[in-house]
């Protein structure tokens, strides 16, 4: 009987398992996953969890029953140690489990700040992970004080969660404003002005020095000098990729376990997909984090895995709830050098990134119909005018018909 061996029982290999047994699959699958919990979907984690409006089953991707009607063994709570590629087996402590094809769908663990100005002191939180989010929990209580370090989205997400609550919340970038890695400024100044109509303080080109306090947080002091008042930290500064496992098994790492078209790494029979695999696009190796790009490269590597020989031509596309505003995003806005504003229409308002006359991507703020345009006109390769974009009066959906 042919072996399938996932280390990862995140999003990625959840699809990656299930797809392999609806195209046919009939071999032994097992998944193996560090955290005690089934696979299930992180996004919520930062919004309706920490907010307790999505109980622990809503999160789990698939009804514990699936598994086992699938002939799918979960292994959880137990980390994978090792990989022997020439001998096809992986270890898990004194345990070996021989493969026939190995799959990487190890995911990406949050940076953490150093020791050395406080980041290992009791209340400073990271949110990867059910158990980041169960643990600060506790401190979502009216009235105390949180500094959240690192204004990207997971950050934001945060800021209006804890500010819906009554905390007072005061977000620290680095950069010369919130969002300036993933976005054009006028997306930024959007989410500025949301939250500071939510009384979230955000202090952009501003630096943390250290976090304050003995054993629990009582302050962080900024670089500037300045000591603000906190009860607890969150830091959002980005996240790695888990490629630690593949790297001590010889695989080769290029931002991530490289990956070809199809997702072979440098190994054969190994495959990666997910936040921790890196594939050819446009002459670099790209890796993209997020929850479309899991499933749907997990999927072309199950496909792959049975022979399909395709390769992964990404559809990326994101989003972020925060308070009332719910953003899409479609494509990638990498070398935008023009942005088209499209409303706004009551709260609706989206930002068209074009690359001279190519359309790259949209940012769509409470406009669905934007985005599901968008999103067509880019995996269409279509390009339309940039002014009947930024034109009201223009139907949206004629512009597919063009």
């Amino acid at each position: 009987m042919r072996k399938i061996v996932i280390i990862g029982a995140g999003q990625a290999g959840a699809a990656l398992a299930a797809k392999l047994r609806s195209l046919g699959f009939d071999g032994s699958i097992t998944m193996i996953g560090a955290e005690p919990a089934p696979p299930y979907q992180r996004p919520p984690l930062s919004k309706a969890y920490l907010l307790g409006e999505m109980e622990e089953e809503r999160l789990w991707l698939r009804a514990p029953e699936f598994w086992a009607e699938q002939n799918i063994t979960l292994r959880l709570g137990q980390a994978a140690t090792a990989i022997d590629t020439a001998a096809r087996t992986v270890a898990l402590g004194d345990e070996v489990i021989p493969y026939d094809e190995l799959a990487l769908t190890t995911g990406s663990t949050p940076r953490r700040l150093p020791a050395a100005i406080g980041g290992e002191l009791h209340s400073v939180y990271t949110v990867r992970t059910q158990a980041d989010v169960d643990a600060m929990r506790i401190e979502f209580q009216p009235g105390r004080r949180l500094v959240i370090v690192g204004g990207g989205y997971i950050g934001l997400e945060a800021a209006a969660v804890a500010a819906k609550l009554g905390l007072d919340v005061t977000v620290l970038e680095m950069a010369p404003r919130i969002l300036q890695r993933v976005a054009a400024p006028q997306t930024s100044a959007y989410f500025r002005k949301l939250h500071a109509d939510h009384g979230v303080k955000i202090l952009e080109e501003t630096g943390l020095d250290r976090i304050l306090g003995d054993d629990r947080v009582d302050g962080v002091r900024l670089k500037d000098g300045r000591v603000l008042p906190a009860d607890f930290v969150i830091v959002g500064v980005g996240i790695a990729p888990n490629s630690q496992l593949a790297e001590q098994a010889g695989l080769k790492i290029e931002n991530g376990i490289w990956t070809d078209a199809k997702g072979h790494c440098s190994a054969e029979a190994v495959w990666a997909a997910g936040d921790c695999a890196s594939f050819p696009w446009r002459g670099t190796q790209m890796r993209l984090e997020s929850v479309g790009n899991a499933i749907d490269q997990a999927e072309l590597v199950a496909a792959n895995m049975l022979g399909a020989d395709k390769d992964y031509v990404p559809a990326p596309w994101f989003w972020s709830d925060q308070y009332d505003c719910k953003l899409q995003i479609a494509g990638l806005n990498i070398g935008y050098d023009r942005i088209v504003t499209r409303g706004p229409d009551g709260d609706a308002v989206s930002f068209w990134y074009y690359q001279g006359d190519r359309l790259l991507a949209v940012d769509a703020m409470n406009d669905s119909r934007a985005y599901m345009v968008g999103k067509r006109l880019i995996e269409a390769g279509k390009s339309p005018d940039p002014a009947r974009i930024a034109d009201p009066a223009t139907d949206m959906k004629a512009l597919l018909k063009a």
